[in-house]
């Protein structure tokens, strides 16, 4: 055992730097032997990221899996990382540059790259450093970049395969516009948000008549690009109509009124304006109809010059202001209405996307979507919460070619090279002379999805491949279920013809107190840093984890980080009484005790204990972390600390030697097991207690705990249940009567002969902790005078109060309490009846009383209680 004594109180900070620079000094973290593998690899931050709330929920989740796996003697890798996320990384050096006054596209590209790898060098590894703090066990010698040379090797090499295999084309498409970025982003890229608007309803005159049709639009500068009029072919409104042309307003270009059955003749007039540049349905409308596709917009959200010249340069906004004022002084609208509908904006810029005539680089997604949605189909990657699976399912079966050309500088350079009219792909460029290379770099989940097998050296066949892949678990939000998870299932059974995982956690998001998403902008969204050095890593990890039901949001507040610092407290405070009290020499080896040799409470710890383990393991098995460090919880709290260290101090402290060796080696036993229940939770501090009762292993390599069942005994576990629920309530009732804890006191009890038996066998220790001196038992017995009563059960157990308290005084007392008590509810309920009041008052004001009400209530019923039992 170590000699120095634990500490009278827990320091985070110094015991976290001393064992996290421990483990790494001592290799902790890196994968040893040939026993059966555990992989999980981090979800790769951006190198522009900071920690936030979220990454310490899931990286905690993703530390207790890995820690708890390496106790159990797997060869155990979590490989860290980061990605280059090309939008927000050159959106950054490119500001970084605008302040030192440089403008990015006067400097040129390679010259930009330079910068670009310069700040990435000096930010992009911050997360990891401060994931070190919250002790994350990840192997960092295999720290990888989605842009080192390795890893871009098969970023070019998974192009070039699947550009040979016919799944990559350049094609002209409507694609999703960022104007701010001036790149194409995907689908999953785009986050639509309700937006209070307007409708226009615009009169377009039919040529060479006085008719009008009338179509609606919540854009109505994209009408300068509009090149028909479609109608449904079953509308007998319009069916004299189609053939015929309209004069476009403002521009007087000639444009066709067609049919086409993607028209629904119920919604607005059931006339629709086709803009085939700017709208994705348009499009294939266009594609179908053979209408001529103009695009009106730059690259930077400004009109070029297909519009007339009183719109050329202006920004879009602009220019619907001015189309609605042209159109108005045309007398061209029919009417304007307030319009809520969803507009998307870019995740990364979050500028107002514009769908946009383009040319790009995609994916034929068409090959790759029915093994992965086999795969799940089949049970071989399971997702947790299942629910998932129907969102995955209606993706896939929805899927779009994937876009994966961004016209940015940083990232990885498409492998494609044009000379005239060839084209040219391959890993390296062409040896002739006259090749230019594509401008354009690939969407940066398309290294991301080749993440699993391309961090452990594929394409060539490397030992770390063999023996890490296919991983075991992946943890992460379900908000990039498509863009990443759907993808890596893809890429592995393409590439490596196996899945990349087994499972898939989907960890919760992280909202405030009222149920609001954290942001910046709101300024409720916590440092993680200033949390850490406020409770410590590990009150942080167990806080946050008491109230993460899997795959649920979780709604945060400090308050549930002090409880895991609370926790981290009682656990020390434990730990150190069972060091004061055990004799230096006593290890925890309870194999040579004989059974009948332990105390009753013994065997009721151990079989908790057990119990426990049990819990804990089957709720690892399903995923359920939340539930697995409530079972280490209560067990610590409601069994270890509070009851059997409670019925242990008599044992420590008494004369009977043999009985106090087992109570002492049964207690650092219980100890030593439980911290390594609660290790890949709370890491540091139950590192630092181990380390006081073990010289030579450390915590982190020791022995995962398992269930000896036939030390599992639901009889005693019951029957201490109710002697733990009977000393509760006879001290709630010394408390409430005011009566000395010293004092003794007698227990008159009808119960059955059975129940009877089970009390005069743990009288020591109801004379021991709420010093009961006598006990009758009887299933007919009286209830004496002046007595109260407590009720576990069927068992009825009465105190005589009579030499315990002076009655009437105490009468007296309640009656005071009762009526003031009264008064106070009193008031509470006025509050509460006042329909102005409870209207509208704010939410938590309003909570706030009815809590009270409650309370009071309760408090009511104990004291009118305790009065009937003395009248």
């Amino acid at each position: 055992m170590n000699k120095k004594e634990i500490s009278t109180s827990y320091q985070p900070s110094s015991v976290e730097q001393k064992w996290y620079k421990i483990w790494e000094d001592s290799d902790c973290f890196s994968p040893k032997g040939d026993k059966e593998s555990f992989t999980i690899m981090i979800p790769p931050p951006n190198v522009t990221g900071i920690l936030h709330i979220g990454h310490i929920l899931n990286n905690t989740i993703q530390d207790v899996l890995v820690r708890k796996a390496r106790m159990q003697g797997k060869r155990t890798l979590w490989l860290p990382g980061t990605d280059h996320a090309s939008i927000a990384t050159e959106a950054k050096v490119t500001q970084m540059l605008k302040k030192e006054g440089i403008d990015k596209k006067e400097i040129g590209r390679e010259e930009f790259l330079k910068h670009a790898w310069q700040w990435k060098e000096k930010y992009g590894n911050t997360i990891l450093t401060q994931l070190k703090r919250l002790g994350a066990s990840c192997d960092w010698s295999r720290t990888t970049f989605t842009m080192d040379p390795e890893y871009s090797e098969a970023v070019t090499k998974v192009f070039v395969d699947l550009y040979n295999d016919g799944m990559i084309y350049k094609g002209e498409r409507i694609i999703n516009w960022d104007p701010k970025g001036q790149t194409a982003l995907s689908d999953e890229e785009v986050i639509h948000r309700e937006i209070s608007g307007h409708l226009w309803h615009f009169k377009y005159p039919i040529k060479d008549s006085e008719e009008h049709i009338i179509v609606a639009t919540t854009r109505p500068e994209t009408m300068l690009g509009d090149t028909g009029i479609a109608v449904n072919p079953t509308d007998e409104r319009y069916q004299h109509l189609i053939g015929k042309c309209v004069i476009l307003p403002i521009v007087n270009r000639e444009i066709p009124i067609f049919s086409d059955s993607y028209v629904d003749k119920e919604f607005g007039t059931g006339a629709v304006k086709v803009t085939p540049a700017h709208d994705p349905n348009d499009f294939d409308m266009g594609q179908r109809n053979n209408l001529e596709t103009i695009n009106i917009l730059n690259p930077n959200g400004t009109l070029n010059d297909k519009v007339p010249d009183l719109f050329i340069g202006k920004d879009r906004l602009g220019a619907r202001k001015l189309v609605v004022e042209t159109m108005e002084d045309l007398g061209l609208i029919d009417r304007i209405e307030d319009y809520v509908h969803k507009v998307g904006h870019s995740e990364r810029t979050d500028a107002v996307v514009e769908p946009y005539i383009s040319k790009q680089w995609f994916v034929n997604m068409e090959k790759l979507v029915g093994p992965a949605i086999d795969c799940v189909k089949k049970g071989e990657v399971k997702f947790y919460p299942e629910r998932w699976t129907k969102t995955y399912y209606h993706w896939l079966d929805n899927i779009k070619d994937w876009c994966i050309s961004r016209q940015l500088w940083w990232g990885h350079r498409i492998p494609v090279w044009y000379k005239n009219d060839e084209i040219y792909c391959g890993i390296t460029a062409p040896n002739e002379e006259g090749w230019v290379q594509e401008e354009d770099v690939l969407d940066t989940w398309f290294s991301s999805w080749l993440w699993p097998f391309a961090t452990l050296g594929w394409p060539q066949d490397s030992k770390d491949l063999e023996k890490h892949y296919p991983t075991q678990d992946l943890v992460t939000g379900p908000d990039i279920i498509f863009f990443w998870v759907a993808r890596m299932i893809m890429a592995g059974l393409y590439f490596k013809q196996e899945i990349p995982f087994s499972n898939v956690y989907f960890n919760g998001l992280i909202r405030d107190e009222k149920g609001r998403k954290m942001s910046k902008s709101l300024g409720n969204s916590p440092d993680p840093i200033d949390l850490m050095d406020k409770y410590g890593s590990d009150a942080l990890r167990v806080g946050l984890l008491l109230i993460a039901p899997q795959g649920l949001d979780i709604l945060f507040s400090e308050e549930k980080i002090e409880h895991g610092r609370n926790f981290m407290n009682k656990v020390w405070n434990s730990a150190r009484f069972v060091e004061m009290n055990i004799d230096k020499t006593i290890n925890s080896d309870i194999s040579s005790i004989d059974s009948k040799d332990f105390d009753i409470t013994d065997k009721w710890i151990l079989s908790k204990l057990n119990s426990t383990i049990l819990e804990v393991e089957n709720a690892y098995t399903n995923y359920r972390l939340n539930d697995a460090v409530k079972s280490i919880y209560d067990f610590v709290y409601k069994n270890f600390c509070d009851w059997y260290i409670e019925f242990s101090k008599s044992r420590f402290y008494g004369d009977d030697e043999k009985d106090k060796i087992i109570a002492q080696k049964v207690s650092l036993y219980v100890l030593e097991t439980t911290l390594k229940l609660m290790h890949p939770y709370c890491p540091f501090i139950t590192e630092e207690i181990w380390s006081h009762f073990n010289d030579n292993k450390m915590l982190i390599n020791a022995e995962w705990p398992k269930s000896d069942e036939k030390k599992i005994n639901n009889q005693i576990e019951d029957e201490i249940s109710t002697i733990m629920k009977l000393i509760s309530s006879v001290r709630n009732i010394k408390a409430n009567f005011s009566i000395s804890p010293k004092k003794e006191i007698s227990l008159f009890c009808k119960v059955d002969d059975n129940t009877s038996q089970i009390l005069k066998s743990y009288e020591i220790y109801l004379e021991r902790l709420v010093k009961v001196t006598s006990i009758e038992t009887d299933k007919n017995i009286s209830k004496p005078p002046k007595s109260t009563t407590i009720v576990i059960g069927n068992m009825e157990i009465y105190i005589p109060l009579k030499d315990l308290i002076d009655i009437n005084k105490e009468i007296d007392r309640l009656n005071v309490q009762i009526e003031n008590l009264k008064g106070r509810l009193n008031a509470v309920n006025n509050k509460l009846n006042n329909k102005q009041f409870v209207d509208n008052a704010p939410d938590d004001i309003v909570n706030h009383e009815k809590n009270k009400k409650k309370r009071y209530d309760t408090e009511l019923d104990i004291l009118q209680n305790n009065l009937d039992s003395l009248i």
